[in-house]
């Protein structure tokens, strides 16, 4: 229904048992609307689904009604957007963005969420405190500034990737429409990065470390038992292959290149010895990707070993309480010290995998497969480790 909307008609207006709504005529958009219950209320559409309430005709007058949806027109034609505006009121910080929307999904997506809350927390002196819409590449620059004082270029550029994803994530909920990162580069780094493997002599030590290791083990448990029996005491059971879990999955990750927590993880429904293959589940492993591992004759001698001795229990290597293991840090850097070799992590068991099969002439694009690295990008840090091949290509030149 159309009218001119003044005091008179809104005053004869009866309700009736639906809602209806009149319409100014000269006022494009200015509208009343008269609900079942008596209650009349002045409205104004600016556009298309652009609705906004003035107010009912007990709280504001005719004129004064429409004074204010011109009013509103007309910003809505100057580009003001009442809706847009509220939502902005209503729009979150990145530190409550943080608390109510992306830490409860990263609790059920990331495999380690309190490292990624950890490190996105250290931007919140920087943008902690403003809109998402608010945040822009100053503010980015200047959080990346200040970490490059303490921190390696990798770690920084580590960093902003993870803030970087949280904002993408804000844009695939509709929570911010710009990315404010598009401008803000990585740090450019060396690809050379850390390649540590062992060598021959150090090999040799680490093997003997760990058989010492073994034999100190097996004598403290021979003179146990002999205490225990000659008190009438029941006797600890005697080891099996190995005394614990260190030089088994020390052994297995030289033979097989698989991560601290793939190894952590191992169950024996992904052990397959008659297969002689081992199978890391794509739920552990980084890449979310499974992938097959061929066993040579020192990893089956391994988990032949584990399983004879723990076939009873999920996990290849269970911790005392037969769960999981989640660190082996104590362990690993007394046998380090026994075998007197430095800088040399427990992941770099991984990357002396890689580095010996490279230097045995194994292709690049295989080591990749055995390592589940996700593009071969990664793999290329072990190339200088085959000289031979650069060398060989040059030399086809003599002929020419």
């Amino acid at each position: 229904m159309q009218a001119t909307i003044n005091a008179d008609l809104v005053k004869k207006l009866a309700s009736k048992e639906k809602p209806f709504e009149v319409w100014d005529n000269t006022l494009k958009g200015f509208t009343v609307r008269i609900q079942p219950s008596g209650i009349k209320t002045y409205i104004v559409e600016c556009a298309r689904h652009k609705r906004i309430t003035i107010g009912q005709i007990s709280a504001i007058s005719t004129s004064g009604a429409r004074k204010e949806a011109a009013k509103r027109i007309a910003g809505y034609i100057q580009g003001n957007d009442p809706q847009e505006e509220k939502k902005a009121k209503k729009a979150l910080t990145f530190e409550e963005f943080m608390n109510e929307r992306y830490a409860p999904w990263c609790k059920l997506h990331h495999r380690r969420p309190t490292d990624t809350t950890r490190m996105l927390e250290r931007s919140y002196p920087y943008i902690g405190n403003r809109k998402l819409a608010e945040i822009d590449a100053w503010s980015i620059e200047r959080f990346r500034s200040t970490l490059l004082k303490t921190m390696k270029p990798v770690t920084v550029n580590k960093t902003l990737a993870v803030l970087r994803a949280a904002l993408y994530k804000a844009i695939d909920w509709e929570l911010l429409k710009e990315h404010p990162m598009l401008k803000v580069k990585p740090i450019r780094v060396d690809d050379a990065t850390r390649v540590r493997y062992l060598t021959p002599d150090e090999n040799q030590r680490l093997r003997e470390a760990l058989d010492a290791r073994e034999t100190k083990l097996r004598n403290e448990r021979s003179h146990s038992n002999k205490w225990r029996r000659e008190r009438g005491l029941d006797e600890h059971p005697d080891y099996g292959m190995f005394t614990g879990y260190l030089k088994p999955i020390t052994l297995l990750a030289l033979n097989t290149g698989m991560r601290k927590g793939e190894l952590f993880n191992l169950k024996w429904q992904h052990v397959n010895l008659p297969g002689r293959m081992l199978t890391v589940a794509g739920e552990t492993a980084k890449t979310k990707k499974t992938r097959y591992i061929p066993l040579n004759e020192e990893a089956m001698s391994v988990l032949q070993g584990c399983y004879e001795q723990r076939k009873e229990s999920e996990m290849v290597f269970p911790n005392h309480d037969g769960d999981k293991l989640y660190s082996i840090y104590v362990a690993w850097m007394n046998l380090l010290e026994a075998a007197q070799i430095d800088d040399f992590r427990f992941h770099d068991c991984r990357h002396d995998f890689a580095s010996r099969l490279v230097m045995a002439d194994v292709d690049l694009n295989t080591v990749r497969e055995l390592l589940g690295h996700a593009n071969i990008k990664m793999t290329l840090r072990y190339a200088h480790l085959a000289p031979q091949k650069l060398a060989s290509a040059v030399a086809k030149l003599n002929a020419a």
